[in-house]
């Protein structure tokens, strides 16, 4: 118990500090293979390229301990290009929706006609189409794009950043928010346990109290002495509380785990699940409208490959092959002290996109869910790590196990022994 809490005297605390196992960000991009004919009403053909992988870094800063038995901290992540594990470059070009434009076209659907129409003829002076050609660095870490600024003009407060726009912009180099959680100093089933995140005891992203409260633990480990039920991490990529439900017993290198996995229900519309009508304006069951948290654009998240999701948004699309080996997520945990020895966590992300009236680059795009990519998160333990892992919590409890069944046998006979002199000394 003493080596699970986050004290800096436990075993735990280093490995809780500075995570020591290799973690791995893959990256795969939907290539729009038929643009012109989408612009024309055409369903969207796909082709999946990369994974383009990343080694990442994780690191905690501003420790701060309280005096309520909570620990506060922002955690880092840095991410590497690994040319060796990639199927491809950074210079890689890919065809994609024009991000900015298509989103700001949905945004902007019910304005006036004439700022749709002065939008409309600034974006052709720009020579913005619906569909860009871009690298897979440029995706990620952003390209100027003087549409930004344009719209700022047209709409102001439409778009609230300037400058570079980038999927992953804000991802690299940067902290997830201001996480405050449970020592497990007094309470040990409460160790890891968000008590506020940026201050926070709830988010107000979504309509109902149950989705915006903050749940379980930062998504790193959990209280010791699991049991096989469920588990709760809150998920600021997400915006929202996670739950993920218990598969199977199994083992990872030798150490015991459970394996806990997302449920059917995790992105199921209000329709299909009531508890997450909160989530709504919500369309097909499987996606998850995350625009209010991502300045109101027109963003959805799922599993890869619509996986677990309504068959309309994957027949809407060709190239899609939803498979729960190579997209389903699982953590599998150690029960005992609560830290996570595998883990694959994998999300999509989306982008709505139809035709608006009044903007002419929308041309006659049906209304359509359009995968733009899909990535995981992924670690292990390894190595020294996971010799003293194994060596601590599975050989020595063993030996010790084993230990207390020689001695029970060895102290048999003495009890026999001392009986049969009690009783003929009486």
């Amino acid at each position: 118990l003493q080596n699970v809490r986050i004290d800096p005297s436990s075993i735990s605390f280093s490995m809780w500090k500075d995570i020591p196992v290799p973690f791995y960000l893959s990256v795969h991009f939907f290539e729009v293979l038929n643009p012109k004919e989408v612009l024309q009403g055409a369903k969207p053909v796909l082709n999946e390229r990369g994974p383009y992988v990343y080694r990442e870094y994780r690191y905690k800063t501003n420790i701060t301990f309280h005096d309520n038995d909570t620990v506060s901290f922002l955690e880092y992540r840095r991410l590497f290009f690994q040319p060796d594990l990639s199927n491809g470059t950074e210079e890689d070009y890919i065809v994609v929706p024009n991000i900015m434009l298509m989103g700001a076209a949905v945004m902007m659907e019910n304005l006036p006609n004439f700022v749709k129409i002065i939008l409309s003829g600034a974006l052709a002076g720009l020579k913005q189409e619906a569909f860009m050609n871009r690298t897979v660095g440029e995706i990620m870490w952003g390209y100027d794009d003087p549409l930004v600024d344009t719209i700022n003009a047209i709409v102001p407060g439409l778009i609230p950043f300037k400058g570079k726009f980038g999927l992953f912009i804000e991802f690299n180099s940067s902290h997830s928010g201001l996480f405050t959680v449970d020592t497990g100093m007094k309470n040990i089933s409460r160790v890891h346990m968000v008590d506020t995140w940026n201050g926070l005891k709830m988010v107000n992203y979504w309509r109902s109290n149950e989705c915006n409260m903050i749940n379980g633990t930062a998504g790193e480990m959990w209280p010791p002495f699991m049991s096989p039920t469920s588990l709760e991490f809150y998920s600021p990529d997400a915006c929202r509380s996670m739950t993920l439900v218990y598969e199977q017993s199994g083992k990872f290198q030798g150490v015991p785990t459970y394996r806990f996995v997302a449920p059917k229900t995790l992105f199921a519309n209000g329709t299909e699940y009531p508890p997450n009508e909160g989530f709504c304006p919500c369309m097909q069951s499987g996606i998850l409208n995350v625009s209010t948290c991502r300045h109101n654009a027109p963003m959805f998240i799922s599993h890869p490959h619509f996986y677990n999701a309504d068959p309309s948004l994957l027949n809407a699309v060709e190239g899609l092959h939803p498979s729960k080996d190579k997209h389903g997520l699982f953590l599998d945990i150690h029960p005992m002290t609560g830290i996570p020895m595998n883990c694959s966590i994998k999300l999509q992300l989306n982008l709505y996109i139809k035709q608006v009236v009044g903007i002419i680059q929308t041309g006659r795009i049906k209304p359509v869910v359009l995968p733009l990519l899909w990535f995981g998160e992924s670690g292990y333990i390894e190595g020294s790590v996971l010799k003293q892992f194994y060596t601590s919590l599975v050989l020595i409890p063993s030996v010790l196990e084993y230990l207390q069944y020689i001695f029970l046998g060895l102290s048999v006979p003495l009890i026999i022994s001392a009986l049969v002199l009690l009783a003929m000394s009486q």
